[in-house]
């Protein structure tokens, strides 16, 4: 059983004195630094020359190079995107770094992937929200917070545990609950809903829109009733809350009888195939080389399937519908 951490569990005053460097203020970046400050803590903002300056002196702010804000910070929060961190980290933050420093990552993809490995005199440790940016300002704001996965990668003070614990509380996290995971599996798991349960959502969902289209029904009633109505997000928020099944048994009758009578269709030996092949590819490090590829070239088959999917029908109608029940 994993280990669950709440705010009993953490004491802000183990990060009495320290000062804290946000390495990044973007989506996930500008929440954390302002609940942060809101938490008592000192932060220092380090970014690169690009539009998330003026964000940050829109916060009250003062917004530095990142390499002049590392000596001056103890704990660092590197908060860029997975595949821009290994070229910032050994240009801007491995030549600065010094014994005792904690380096704080909001995912274990560089890590549990070898993209980033850090001397063996600093801590290491990660803080990964499971929600999106937004609501990790918002949630700690109503006083609900987020959840999240921690872990210690590295200790060499013995202090990483709590001093991440401390940060998890200061953000917001703990208000919910934080999970202990090591970086490696967070990186897998993470990887795997993204990979393996939301193409499958998404084939789900436009085949079934394709299949209504082509049988004549309205495109509005079609995209209501998939995606506008928002049932499924009630669904799953209910799910969240108390477990599939509840969520399930909330339905009707006739509802219930369609969902269990029909479960079996889709036990297909070939979808946990594709399930456990995906898993493969990115517990190989496969995924995470072919990734490495595409950022490097400029995303040349990303845009390619971006243009692919901004081209199907379903989109258009999509669009349409909403824009005619604005």
């Amino acid at each position: 059983m994993a280990t669950i951490y709440r705010e009993e569990d953490a004491n802000l005053n183990v990060l009495s004195g320290k000062t804290v460097g946000v390495i990044g203020f973007g989506n996930l970046g500008r929440p954390i630094a302002n609940n942060l400050r809101d938490s008592g803590l000192r932060v220092l903002v380090g970014l690169r020359q690009d539009e998330t300056r003026d964000h940050a002196r829109e916060d009250g702010f003062e917004p530095q190079d990142i390499e002049k804000v590392i000596p001056r910070c103890h704990i660092l929060l590197l908060l860029l995107p997975d595949e821009v961190v290994p070229e910032v980290y050994l240009e801007k933050i491995s030549p600065y770094l010094a014994r005792g420093h904690l380096l704080v990552f909001f995912s274990g993809y560089n890590i549990a992937f070898g993209f980033v490995e850090p001397p063996p005199f600093v801590d290491v440790g990660m803080i990964a929200p499971r929600t999106i940016g937004a609501a990790v300002r918002s949630r700690f704001l109503d006083g609900n917070g987020f959840y999240s996965f921690v872990g210690a990668g590295q200790d060499a003070t013995g202090t990483t545990l709590e001093s991440l614990l401390a940060l998890a509380k200061a953000m917001g996290s703990l208000q919910a609950g934080a999970i202990e995971m090591s970086m490696e599996q967070e990186s897998q798991l993470d990887l795997f809903v993204q990979q393996a349960i939301l193409p499958a959502f998404q084939h789900v969902m436009t085949t079934a829109a394709d299949v209504l289209l082509d049988e004549g029904y309205p495109p509005e009633a079609i995209m209501m009733d998939l995606i506008i109505s928002g049932e499924f997000t009630d669904y799953l928020w209910r799910a969240s809350q108390r477990g599939l099944l509840h969520a399930l048994r909330l339905s009707s009758l006739t509802g219930q009888y369609g969902i269990f009578s029909r479960l079996h269709r889709f036990k297909e030996l070939k979808l946990e195939g594709l399930m456990e092949a995906t898993l493969d590819e990115i517990r190989s490090g496969d995924f995470s080389i072919e990734w490495s590829r595409e950022y490097e070239n400029g995303y040349p088959r990303l845009t390619r399937l971006l243009q692919e999917q901004e081209r199907r029908r379903l989109w258009v109608l999509e669009q349409g519908t909403l824009d005619r029940l604005k």
